[in-house]
């Protein structure tokens, strides 16, 4: 009877994302019933339960079939994080570019020593501290969005987070010609794949903006199609990258700075997202609690334990000095270091990207590397919850209406 199914039956790309999507729902409301859990909390929890490490409901097989998606989800964050910086006016405020270059050469720097200490070979060592400078921009958001924060210590934590992903790619970049030659790569690999992977990344992302924000001049009489225009110019982005073989994570960040730079009438940067831009949240956090490795942590929980302490030391005492030298009081200069302490999907995308470059030799950096990514996203939506409430920014939205 060849009408029916094949047994055992298999996910699809459509299925997989109904589970993510459905199984997210459930997990936000019960985390919603606890007053002082952040949704995201709910989100991962329940990923780990129906994820590989945990009941095995969606399979590692069913998982890659949702990547696409995923990498869309986390290129429209990555996108508004961008725009929330605009590289002109940070000439008018040097002080956040100071604390941005000082907080991720310490992290870089004290990350680097401690694995080095603890005996990982200098290409795990340089490139996981290049990696973990990068904060997450999505738990920052949602956290935000869902307590209605609101303030000058929410948007100055935004423009950090987004220094903090252009940084780590840049130190990530750096990195890399060391990292070839320790692995007997030729020196033509060793200069030109960093330099083509920084360039190519960025043009593609200059480029894409700049005909996103000319389209978007010429059809400004018709505003109900600026949302269909944003995310059809980030999946181009994103396929184009693709294509090349460049960044598909630091394009959309590029599109948003872009496009925050380029534009002077705001006819992109005032579009709402609205309720639907929910479910790129949800999808996305079932997913990274889902690719949570008990395995790794098991093994190399040690390790990435050690490195989550000193990221957030370096973090968090930076952050608070020098904000606390610039004349910010207390509370917000601390609620700003704690803003910076989530870690994810840049993380994720950087780690396997290594991972496709040097195969063997970045075996122990994806494990460390994940499992601090496991604890900082456990650790990190409670974090940015109470830093809010820290900041005194806690439902400031609501009381501004």
């Amino acid at each position: 009877m060849d009408f029916l199914p094949d047994w055992p039956l298999s996910f699809n790309t459509q299925s997989a994302f109904g589970l993510l999507l459905l199984a997210g729902v459930i997990g936000g409301y019960l985390a919603h019933r606890i007053s002082w859990l952040p949704s995201v909390t709910g989100f991962m929890a329940v990923g780990l339960v129906i994820g590989p490490s945990g009941f095995d409901l969606l399979t590692d097989d069913a998982l890659e079939l949702t990547r696409p998606i995923i990498t869309i989800s986390l290129g429209l964050i990555l996108y508004r994080l961008g725009l929330t910086l605009d590289l002109t006016a940070l000439r008018r405020d040097p002080g956040l570019v100071i604390i941005a270059l000082v907080e991720s050469s310490v992290t870089f720097t004290l990350c680097f020593a401690l694995l080095d200490a603890l005996g990982m070979p200098t290409l795990v060592a340089g490139l996981t501290a290049a990696i973990v400078i990068s904060s997450s921009p999505a738990i920052l958001l949602h956290v935000a969005h869902e307590m209605n924060a609101a303030g000058p210590v929410t948007e100055r934590a935004k423009e950090l987070v987004a220094l903090n992903n252009v940084l780590s790619f840049f130190a990530f970049s750096a990195f890399l010609p060391m990292s070839h030659l320790s692995v007997e790569a030729s020196w033509e690999t060793a200069i030109f794949q960093p330099v083509y992977q920084l360039l190519g990344s960025i043009l593609v992302g200059v480029v894409i903006a700049a005909i996103l924000v000319t389209v978007a001049r010429q059809t400004r009489s018709a505003p109900q199609y600026r949302l269909a225009l944003i995310i059809g110019a980030l999946m181009l982005g994103v396929g184009v990258a693709r294509i090349l073989n460049v960044s598909a994570l630091f394009v959309p960040l590029v599109i948003g700075l872009a496009v925050r730079t380029l534009e002077r009438d705001e006819l992109l940067s005032d579009v709402t997202f609205g309720e639907a831009f929910e479910l790129f949240f949800i999808v996305l956090f079932v997913y990274a609690g889902a690719h949570i490795n008990l395995g790794a942590l098991r093994e190399l929980g040690w390790v990435a334990l050690a490195l989550v302490a000193v990221r957030i030391v370096a973090k968090l005492s930076t952050v608070y000095g020098i904000s606390r030298l610039y004349g910010l009081d207390a509370r917000p200069a601390a609620a700003s270091g704690m803003l910076l302490i989530p870690m994810a999907g840049l993380a994720i995308g950087l780690a396997q990207t290594a991972h496709r470059l040097f195969a063997i030799e970045a075996e122990q950096l994806t494990a460390i590397v994940l499992a601090a990514v496991a604890i900082l996203e456990t650790l990190g939506p409670p974090i940015a919850a109470w830093a809010f409430r820290l900041a005194g920014e806690a439902d400031a939205a609501q009381r501004q209406v």
